[in-house]
């Protein structure tokens, strides 16, 4: 790894697998609370880089998230948490394996010119003109699919521009801007709309393809993995007649199956099943009318496919 990123004073990893995951930013909170909830336990001293995980042989890495699919892709991070759009950026999805979407950091690469000017009303409207983004890469790859040229031949002109994008077109330095927009609320404060979407991107566990600790890669893959099925499913539990469970179980058909039991009650069974959160209450609505009772929702903490 560069030396501009480790702190001489740091612990020796020994033989660990090196985690990478960003240092501050966007995304910084986030892993933290997910490295938190798969049971990582490790404490990172100020200012220091490098924190030994104290219940696995693991050092996690702190580093900047635009850096970390290099760091992965080269070999120097088995393993690491950053956005899709950095790792497209970046030109590395070739060296990387992305192991499981996080559903968090989600936000849009976006095309965005200035609201009064209605004469920059599609990307293609920019195609020759003045563009300046932090991704040139990505963006570059957009225009020159525009104009039907390879990249050293298009004419459409894109600047790297490291901070304060959105100020460029106020400022007469772009025509248009190309940037990752979450809310929006930066994006109309300056008064600029978007016209078209690059990437919808999210934040991503990646390693890459020459894994010096497959083993434990899986692990922790399977412990992110339990972590979102818990925040995405819930446990629901119901009675109903055995003669109407055909019809239940079509209603509520689980990820699997749903486990029906038998109650002391004959003729009638109780069924546990894992539901999609953004879909229970039509799933509830349509247990009540096929004659369910004691329908109740429990919370999963956590999960393993």
């Amino acid at each position: 790894m560069s030396s501009s990123y480790i702190n001489t004073s740091l612990p020796d990893v020994g033989d660990r697998m090196l985690f990478a995951v960003p240092k501050k930013g966007r995304l910084y909170d986030q892993c933290l609370s997910l490295l938190n909830n798969i049971g990582i336990e490790f404490n990172r001293k100020p200012r220091h880089d490098i924190a030994l995980v104290s219940n696995m042989p693991v050092a996690l890495v702190f580093l900047p998230a635009a850096d970390i699919a290099t760091y992965v892709a080269k070999g120097n991070i088995d393993l690491g948490i950053t956005g899709l759009d950095i790792i497209r950026e970046s030109q590395t999805e070739n060296d990387t394996v992305e192991l499981t979407r996080l559903g968090f950091g989600k936000c849009k690469l976006q095309v965005q010119t200035p609201v009064a000017n209605d004469k920059l009303a599609t990307a293609q409207d920019l195609v020759g003109k003045r563009i300046v983004t932090s991704f040139i890469n990505l963006t570059r790859q957009r225009f020159a699919e525009l104009e039907g040229k390879s990249i050293e031949e298009m004419q459409t002109q894109v600047r790297f521009v490291s901070g304060s994008v959105e100020a460029a077109c106020g400022l007469g330095l772009a025509d248009g801007i190309v940037d990752l927009v979450e809310s929006g609320d930066t994006m109309r404060a300056a008064g600029l709309h978007a016209i078209d979407t690059i990437l919808d991107t999210e934040s991503v566990l990646i390693t890459n393809r020459h894994q010096r600790f497959p083993k434990l890669v899986d692990t922790i893959k399977q412990r992110v993995e339990g972590i979102l099925m818990a925040r995405k499913y819930v446990l629901c539990q119901y009675n109903i007649r055995r003669d109407a469970l055909d019809r239940a179980c079509a209603v509520t058909p689980g990820r699997q199956a749903p486990t029906v039991t038998s109650l002391e009650d004959q003729g009638w069974v109780g069924v546990s099943v894992m539901i999609e959160k953004k879909i229970l209450a039509d799933k509830m609505d349509q247990l009540k009318d096929i004659g369910a009772t004691d329908i109740l929702v429990l919370q999963i903490a956590n999960a393993r496919t």
